[in-house]
């Protein structure tokens, strides 16, 4: 680590993205290491001992290293806060409704993320990887259908103010649309997923992922998402 810049441990595509955003909104230098999933570096000991789950992202800080995007975000948010990535202001009623609506998206939309988008990681068989899938989409929409309300309303999830949690939902809506999911379904978040993609922090981030994803390209290891 370099003058105690920060290291992020990615892979492109990832919601790794929410957090290289949430770095880039920052602004402060940190540093990229990428994890190639395809040569099994996430289940080698190099990186067990960084994180032992075996997933991204991690968060290499000059204090110790942070496990899970909620958490990492949590700690971005109160170590920078004039980045404003959550508006954080010491009460604890309005700070836990805040931590409320990052959990709505980490522990509620963010599994069913997965579902939906790799169902053969839940039921390897066909028949029954189609019924999570089904299943999950038919959540998705139900747990989306009030954020798009709310969407209608305001131009961003928590009101006014672009933050974090703008990130990490157009993170969600890009895996489940680039899997099938029906972006027509809500127009709101449609729209709420250009204008959080046209921020310079998230175009950045975009063009850390392309340099990734070229690199595993060019090595072999693109991912490449089963047929659905």
């Amino acid at each position: 680590m370099t003058e105690d810049r920060s290291i992020l441990y990615f892979a492109p595509s990832t919601c790794a993205r929410v957090t290289l955003t949430a770095l880039e909104e920052i602004g402060e230098p940190f540093e990229t290491r990428l994890i190639a999933f395809m040569a099994g570096e996430h289940r080698k000991p190099e990186y067990l001992a960084i994180n032992p789950a075996g997933k991204v992202p991690a968060l290499q800080t000059k204090t110790g290293v942070l496990t899970q995007n909620g958490a990492i975000l949590f700690y971005l948010a109160q170590t920078y806060p004039e980045a404003g990535l959550l508006p954080l202001s010491g009460d604890p009623q309005a700070d836990a409704s805040v931590l409320s609506s990052l959990f709505r998206m980490s522990a509620d939309l963010h599994p069913l993320v997965t579902r939906f988008v790799i169902p053969g990681m839940i039921l390897s068989d066909p028949a029954s990887s189609a019924h999570v899938r089904a299943k999950a989409e038919e959540v998705l929409k139900l747990q989306l259908e009030p954020i798009a309300t709310q969407l209608g309303k305001q131009p961003w999830y928590l009101g006014e103010r672009w933050s974090i949690l703008d990130a990490y939902l157009a993170w969600i809506w890009f895996r489940i649309t680039g899997a099938g999911f029906d972006p027509a379904t809500f127009p709101a978040i449609a729209d709420h997923y250009d204008r959080a993609s046209a921020r310079p922090s998230a175009r950045a981030a975009l063009q850390t992922e392309a340099r990734a994803q070229q690199d595993l390209t060019e090595r072999g290891l693109a991912f490449t998402p089963p047929k659905l």
